[in-house]
């Protein structure tokens, strides 16, 4: 009925980390009927703080498995069964990226003895695995080894039941769905989008998600809080888009709630970006900047809902960067601005400090505010294993995204111009797009000339 699962890995991410073990402990309840374990060849190297905490090393993984050589005993080993590990999603989300690159998808009901420990075992001080254990009595050999922690959570989990005390109770394996079991059962555990609607087909909430059949679940079972339980007893359907990658997954998300103003969506649901932050350069070469309502074709260095959003902003900058209240719009007073009286501002706006120098501190005032290059395209895993999502900025701005097959040389500059669909650009989208780069240093860059 069950399959109890541990993995050890190279890292935290499963986009961009492998598996380095594997074990799997069959369990029907009562006893423990079956042990599978192995090391993985996973292909890469280990980083040293991995190895620290493991004690695998790449020597020891040299000769061990790939994972497709032993992908065929994992599906025969959980089929038909239920996956069972402490924190689920980590290890779950692993071995189905790990399926995904070889163009199978794993899809598994779960329990997580995390979340499971925390509703039947109230009262503990951590309910990570080695506190857990050790609360309760269970000795743990070869901690961070896969079997090792494999067998301290059937211990568990075995805990987990009798005080539950039915096997097959509702807390275990059946969930009351809002919807007919077949469409649940239809959802791709695919990264992408997924939208909520009411009895009137109204769109009352959007989310993304790396596994939308996962997600959805989640939310179905969300009885933590009044808005939670408000929203599932609304939802009479639902409908995805996947998208394969999570960048696009955020952009849409962002485009489509904005575009929906779902009910539930109510953090994200602003959409009038009025007012933005520009830049000129004045006859003597000194760099302003200013709040100004947009209009036209000229793109800010970022954005605001409201005018005193913007000035409150700049006043900030200013402050940080030592900059000229006048020069930055701040000071309406003619002359000297009142910040160099209070020995404050540098002399810019007299002229005793230079524009060279001046402007250096502009430059790094909005530098956290640009892209590294004003012309790119980002490539990202697309929707299968034959295509890449493409992702366009152009003169410091989202156009959008789009697919292209691997049939096409993805360095091919006007197949990927081609192959895009424009979307609307925003503040909300540029920190998407930056926070994903900053946080995704493997991702492929392609620059092009305006």
């Amino acid at each position: 009925m069950y399959a109890i699962i541990d993995v050890e890995t190279t890292g935290t991410s499963a986009s961009y980390g492998k598996l380095t073990e594997i074990a799997i402990i069959l369990h029907n309840g009562f006893d423990v009927t079956d042990t599978f374990t192995t090391l993985i060849n996973p292909e890469c190297n280990i980083p040293y703080n991995i190895t620290r905490l493991t004690g695998i090393t790449n020597d020891m993984v040299e000769n061990a498995p790939k994972f497709y050589e032993v992908a065929k005993k994992i599906v025969e080993l959980t089929g038909g069964r239920i996956f069972v590990a402490h924190n689920a999603q980590f290890d779950y989300s692993f071995i189905k990226e790990e399926f995904k690159r070889l163009g199978y998808e794993f899809k598994r009901k779960t329990i997580c003895t995390v979340k499971l420990g925390r509703k039947l075992l109230p009262g503990h001080r951590s309910y990570s695995l080695g506190n857990i254990c050790a609360d309760l009595g269970i000795q743990i050999t070869d901690r961070h080894r896969a079997l090792g922690d494999a067998l301290a959570t059937a211990k568990l989990f075995k805990i987990l039941i009798d005080q539950n005390n039915l096997l097959e109770s509702s807390l275990f394996v059946h969930q009351s769905y809002p919807l007919p079991k077949e469409k649940v059962d239809a959802i791709p555990a695919k990264t992408g989008i997924y939208y909520f609607y009411d009895r009137q087909g109204n769109i009352i909430y959007i989310g993304k998600s790396k596994d939308i059949h996962q997600r959805v679940l989640t939310h179905f079972s969300n009885s933590q809080t009044k808005k939670a339980i408000e929203m599932r007893d609304k939802i009479a359907d639902v409908s995805w888009e996947v998208t394969g990658s999570e960048l696009v997954a955020l952009l849409l998300e962002s485009s489509e709630i904005k575009k929906h103003k779902p009910l539930f969506n109510r953090a994200q649901r602003r959409s009038a970006f009025n007012f933005g932050l520009f830049s000129f350069e004045d006859h003597d070469g000194y760099i302003h900047l200013i709040i100004n309502k947009i209009e036209g074709e000229e793109i800010p260095l970022t954005t605001f809902h409201f005018h005193q959003e913007g000035i409150d902003f700049l006043h900030n900058l200013a402050e940080k960067y030592a900059l000229c209240k006048k020069l930055c719009h701040l000071d309406s007073n003619s002359g000297e601005c009142f910040n160099l009286q209070l020995n404050h501002c540098n002399g810019a706006c007299t002229g005793l400090e230079s524009a060279g120098n001046y402007n250096i501190r502009v430059y790094k005032s909005i530098y956290p505010l640009q892209y590294r290059s004003p012309n790119f395209f980002v490539v990202d895993q697309g929707r299968t294993l034959k295509e890449k999502a493409i992702i366009k900025i152009e003169n410091g701005r989202y156009i959008g995204f789009g697919y292209l097959s691997t049939d096409y040389a993805i360095d091919n500059i006007e197949s990927l111009h081609d192959c895009i669909k424009t979307y609307t650009d925003n503040r909300d989208i540029r920190m998407i797009i930056k926070g994903h780069i900053n946080r995704n240093k493997n991702l492929k860059i392609i620059e092009f000339n305006e």
